[in-house]
């Protein structure tokens, strides 16, 4: 099968071959007839699998006929990246055809998106939050929509956003056609499905839990306090190309990289507290091969699509195993070929057996001579820091809804178990630059807050008021 065979216009197949690209993935194969037949849809595939090409491709042929500019479609992500990744995307499938699209998200500021969206669109790729905050100032209309794409739904309602989207929901005309993606389906995924699809025809690539087929995973044992130099040595010795390191908290992520700075690495570093042009600026160099490792949170597990990434490594194990799958699925992208390495300390063992247990096998264990772990001389593990489970994003904090573009309400008190903020505040009782899960009577945090208002609004106070 090509995709000649798909039934999508010259313009756009040629768009595709332009990047090298012959044969559909299956994912792509089986969504594309069924979304150009308007049905709604229910994608569930693992990370790079091409999913955002198999929606892309057939709305782009929708949209080659109509008026334009007017909006007709709208997705939603759950973060900054992947909005950047999937408006990418439509850029260059679209690149033939006279479309418009814009994209928008917190952490930047509002003037070049509110002129997007005056000039018109055809297409807006967002995130819950930002989008909320156009649609106050009057910015969005949905009169004209004809196709709604959720994409990456289980990070969607794990970060909190679904008031947020339930809200966005409410204004969009009953008569569209939904396609929703999602890498894993737990219940409240599947409810929200049930509420807003029709008769969707369901796509499941590979069972929940399963790891991209070509890469090779590996454990490392190793103490702690000799991860860094297995590291280093693991790099030199592999002589690897792109390598993308993950560890759980934002400190860790930058010591990290100064450290392997310092032994001549070309290394940066991406978390919640970049602000949004430092992240664009360091993903560029390593798309670019400009840097050589990558240094990163849980914010790059999902919606970072770099060609060429041969080595990803668990500096740290996640404690959602599920991230473990999107963390190792950032290499052997589009059917290439990948490492995954974990350096597991003594106390991340029962996180490794959490995941061997969704993935359904055991992975194997390997060791360095001069590296072996040695339990007589294991201490404790070090203690947790004030940090999320799932990296939050505070770079837009007190700018509105921007903080939330990344962030996973959930905070460490009094105990080692991580639990999820209850949010204070639901969506429809916050201003333009309401804050998710802050109540108003709290202080805002030094430092923040102008450089990003909507420019319709006013500071009163404490609270923020439209004139």
């Amino acid at each position: 099968m090509s995709f000649d065979t798909l039934g999508l216009a010259p313009e756009i197949v040629r768009a595709v071959k332009a990047k090298n690209y012959e044969t559909p993935t299956p994912i792509q194969a089986r969504a594309i007839p069924a979304i150009l037949a308007g049905q709604d849809l229910i994608g569930c595939a693992q990370t790079g699998t091409g999913k955002t090409a198999g929606f892309t491709l057939p709305i782009l042929q929708r949209l080659m006929t109509g008026k334009s500019p007017s909006l007709r479609v709208l997705v939603l992500v759950p973060t900054r990246e992947l909005a950047a990744q999937v408006s990418d995307s439509i850029k260059t499938y679209g690149r033939f055809l006279r479309l418009r699209t814009a994209v928008v998200y917190g952490g930047v500021g509002y003037a070049p998106q509110i002129q997007a969206l005056r000039n018109g669109v055809d297409i807006l790729v967002a995130t819950p939050g930002r989008l909320l905050d156009h649609m106050r100032q009057g910015l969005v209309r949905y009169n004209a929509l004809e196709v709604l794409v959720i994409d990456e739904a289980d990070r969607m309602l794990d970060m909190g956003f679904l008031p947020d989207v339930k809200t966005i929901l409410k204004q969009l005309p009953a008569q569209r056609q939904t396609l929703f993606f999602s890498a894993t389906m737990p219940p409240e995924v599947q409810r929200l499905a049930n509420e807003i699809l029709k008769q969707p025809t369901v796509i499941e690539i590979a069972r929940q839990g399963t790891t991209a087929k070509n890469v090779k995973q590996v454990v490392y044992p190793i103490d702690t306090a000799r991860k860094r130099d297995l590291l280093i040595h693991l790099i030199d010795k592999e002589q690897m190309g792109q390598v993308l390191v993950f560890t759980r908290t934002k400190h860790r992520a930058d010591h990290l990289a100064s450290q392997l700075e310092r032994t001549g690495k070309r290394v940066a570093a991406i978390h919640g507290n970049k602000s949004q042009a430092a992240r664009t600026k360091a993903l560029e160099a390593f798309k670019r091969g400009s840097i050589q490792v990558l240094v990163a949170t849980n914010l790059a597990a999902r919606g970072l699509d770099v060609k060429g990434i041969s080595h990803v490594v668990n500096y740290e194990l996640p404690e959602a195993p599920e991230d473990y799958i999107h963390r190792i699925g950032r290499t052997a992208r589009a059917e290439a070929a990948g490492d995954a390495i974990s350096l597991v300390a003594p106390h991340e063992r029962e996180q490794l057996r959490d995941i061997e247990r969704l993935i359904g096998e055991k992975i194997p264990q390997t060791t360095v001579e001069g590296f072996e772990h040695h339990p007589e001389t294991h201490t404790d593990a070090p203690k947790r820091s004030f940090q999320s489970r799932r990296e939050p994003n505070h770079a837009g904090r007190g700018r509105g809804t921007a903080h939330r573009e990344g962030a996973s309400r959930r905070f460490s008190q009094g105990s080692e178990r991580s639990v999820r903020t209850p949010r204070t505040e639901s969506a429809q009782h916050r201003g333009a630059g309401g804050e998710a899960g802050v109540p108003r009577h709290e202080p805002r945090p030094h430092g923040h807050g102008p450089a990003d208002r909507h420019p319709a609004a006013r500071v009163i106070g404490r609270r923020w008021s439209s004139n």
